[in-house]
């Protein structure tokens, strides 16, 4: 069957189709089998087979993606039915039936990542992750943290009780945004490392412009100096491909219900082989746990439904293909900004550079007020978005897709912005 007369199927259909995201993404694969993916990027009827595997609100527009993101009909339906299945008898089906399916979500985690699936723990979120290695380090008073002032506000607390509790210190660096190279920054971290210097903490993408870092030559300048370097991965896992072999890093946190379309309240740590006997998880775990990755998972009685239908969303990512998804978000931004970047006061404050930015971009504009243009926009145009404001640097609004926006949701994005920037003001 050619394409456009799959596309042009009945309504009946349509819906038999939408109960099965992993089915119709594989369809839509086929149907561009051997084309480049930047080329696919712009392929609207490629991208309406993606679109229908989501019941999303279509009267909004979600351009928060990058906070967390729906997952797939198949997936939350997978979920669903894992939590009917242990409600029949929790402390049977939950921990005799479901359970034991981690493994697998752990063998697949680790096969997308490339890595071992004993490094691979699986948690609620990047927080949980990264906070397990955050307090985990063997710190003494006055050894130094270094980061930058761009990382999460959640990792930038964890460091900062340290610091009240056992008397270490956090320095935080700033960066011009966007970066001129991945060089510059590498060199920004360099520059700041000191005789004191124990811990290096960076994002892999950053969570405000969506700054892409370089994250294994900073992995291996700390190692090289002794330095532990903890890598905040929440933005980056299934929003552009890469392995951990291209990263080279010990630790590494990141969530999987944003660019990997799990359920909510899923999240990975990986930990490499030889560093998990020394690092402490966040509960308490048996000593005969000691070198196993599981100890991370520790946590009391869990949802087994949300870790269960992981794998489906697993399922659904690999069907579209990383290369595909990365250059769909980098032609979604590049459609709004390209058209809002040369009018008066906007600054675009992503990268343009492939290898520094990806699905998340940026718009800060001179004299306004970045929550209260969020606030017009949703409130007059139902339009979702995030401000962000870094005191005494920048404000502005982040903008994320995902891979069910269509073009008429971000080119009303930028036709709303376009009138507002030119009458220099938000409307009353």
């Amino acid at each position: 069957m050619d394409r456009r007369r799959f596309f042009s199927s009945s309504a009946g259909a349509l819906a038999l189709l939408q109960t099965d995201s992993v089915a119709r993404a594989q369809s839509a694969v086929a149907s561009v089998a051997g084309r480049p993916a930047d080329t696919v990027a712009r392929d609207e009827d490629f991208w309406l087979n993606i679109r229908h595997a989501f019941t999303v609100d279509r009267n909004m527009i979600n351009l928060n993606n990058g906070g967390v993101s729906p997952s797939p009909k198949i997936v939350s339906d997978t979920e669903k039915r894992y939590l009917e299945i242990e409600n029949m008898s929790p402390s049977y089906w939950m921990w005799n039936v479901l359970d034991p399916g981690i493994e697998t979500v752990r063998r697949r985690l680790a096969r997308e990542f490339g890595c071992d699936p004993e490094e691979i723990a699986i948690t609620r979120n990047a927080s949980e992750a990264l906070e397990t290695v955050q307090l985990s380090l063997d710190l003494q008073r006055g050894d130094e943290v270094l980061t930058t002032n761009q990382d999460y506000p959640r990792m930038i607390t964890t460091w900062q009780q340290r610091e009240r509790r056992e008397g270490i210190v956090l320095r935080q660096i700033p960066f011009t945004v966007p970066a001129p190279s991945l060089d510059y920054l590498a060199r920004r971290i360099e520059e700041s490392i000191t005789p004191r210097t124990k811990v290096i903490h960076i994002c892999h993408i950053t969570n405000r412009t969506g700054q892409i870092f370089p994250v294994k030559q900073i992995c291996q300048m700390g190692r090289a100096r002794g330095i532990e370097v903890v890598v905040d991965g929440a933005h980056a896992f299934a929003q552009f491909p890469f392995k951990h072999a291209d990263l080279d890093c010990d630790y590494y946190g990141t969530s999987l219900h944003k660019w990997v379309l799990a359920p909510i309240g899923t999240g990975m740590l990986y930990v490499r082989r030889n560093k998990i006997a020394k690092t402490w998880p966040l509960m308490a775990a048996p000593a005969s746990m000691n070198d196993n990755i599981r100890k991370f998972e520790e946590i009391g009685t869990h949802p087994a439904s949300q870790r269960g239908a992981i794998t489906e969303a697993l399922n659904f990512h690999d069907s579209i293909g990383g290369e595909r998804k990365a250059e769909r978000f980098r032609y979604l931004r590049k459609r709004w900004s390209n058209r809002l970047r040369d009018l008066p006061g906007v600054k675009i404050l992503n990268s343009e550079d492939p290898e520094q930015s990806c699905a998340i971009g940026f718009i800060s504009i001179d004299g306004f007020d970045s929550q209260k243009l969020a606030k017009h926009l949703w409130d007059k145009h139902r339009i979702w978005t995030v401000a962000i404001v870094t005191k005494g640097e920048y404000e502005g609004l982040r903008i994320t897709p995902n891979v069910y926006t269509t073009l008429e949701e971000v080119d009303t994005f930028a036709e709303v912005m376009e009138k507002i920037i030119r009458a220099k003001a938000i409307p009353a």
